[in-house]
């Protein structure tokens, strides 16, 4: 007997968000979708999917219902707002919140979800960029009850190349800002490494060729140092926004815990200087202009 594929819902159309939902789609579960710009929706309904306009109408008739939102105060919202999501959903769903938001609140809306209705919330950030979400390779770290992540494996498998149950609700979110604390400080290395290359005269449009493979190499550094040294900023894969906002979180966590983060203090405070000259809504490989003088 055939067994029916899960019904799914899907909260922001983004970078991210879009990607992620054609492949759903493309691996041919019902996809229902929505988004505050209810524009983003177009590409999605093309292919098939439903487009309601009203979030709290994606809990309807639905067995998973996944967010990927931009920080703590959109999920806060689509959850507790007006026509929120938490009002109408049901014991048997399962909320997985794809979102980088910070782990505190994550626990707090997590815990009341399960008082109020009894269903359960998984935090499954993801790390690997618009790319890694368009070929499924994302590697995705969940944090919840590991019968509910049982649950929804075979649909996240579509998406990541691996799953990592790192512990209880909130753990995926801090686990999150870990990488992030290696993203973004590795990020503001490389533009210092380009910046310094250039002015040494050396062509640092070779810089990632040379170090591939060796100790110094990484994704970020394959990716941002080709784009810094040739000044390509366009098409935007990531947002300068996103890594100030996740630097926030883990200086905030970080304090929490009384843990020291030096590092990415200092790297915050850069990002923000940035930030401030008009470059939120940039590629991070803009940050290249913070060590060149470039207009």
């Amino acid at each position: 007997m055939k067994t029916s594929l899960p019904r799914l819902a899907f909260a922001g159309i983004g970078l991210m968000g879009l990607p992620m939902c054609k492949r759903l789609l493309a691996a041919g579960y019902p996809l229902v979708v929505w988004n505050r710009n209810p524009d983003k929706c177009a590409p999605l309904v093309a292919l098939g999917a439903q487009q309601v306009h009203k979030c709290a109408d994606l809990a309807a008739q639905t067995d998973i219902i996944f967010l990927c939102l931009a920080d703590t105060a959109a999920v806060q919202d689509v959850m507790y707002g007006e026509h929120g999501l938490a009002t109408v959903m049901q014991a048997r769903q399962i909320l997985v919140d794809f979102s980088s938001i910070e782990p505190e609140a994550t626990r707090a809306m997590a815990q009341k979800l399960l008082d109020e209705c009894g269903a359960q919330w998984l935090d499954v950030p993801v790390s690997g960029g618009v790319g890694g979400a368009e070929a499924g390779t994302l590697a995705m770290m969940a944090g919840g009850n590991a019968e509910a992540l049982a649950q929804v494996t075979s649909v996240l498998e579509q998406l990541g190349q691996s799953i990592t149950h790192v512990g209880g609700v909130g753990a995926g979110q801090v686990t999150k800002v870990c990488n992030q604390m290696l993203v973004a400080c590795n990020t503001m290395v490389i533009a210092e490494v380009v910046g310094l290359a250039e002015k040494a005269g050396v062509d640092a449009a070779l810089l990632a060729s040379a170090l591939a493979g060796g100790f110094a190499d990484s994704k970020p550094l394959q990716i941002l140092a080709p784009q810094m040294a040739t000044r390509t900023f366009e098409p935007v894969k990531w947002h300068v926004r996103t890594l100030l906002k996740d630097l926030d979180i883990a200086v905030k966590l970080s304090q929490s815990h009384t843990s020291s983060t030096p590092m990415s203090g200092l790297a915050a405070q850069l990002m923000r200087s940035h930030a401030a000259q008009g470059h939120l809504a940039d590629d991070p490989a803009t940050l290249i202009k913070l060590y060149c003088g470039d207009d």
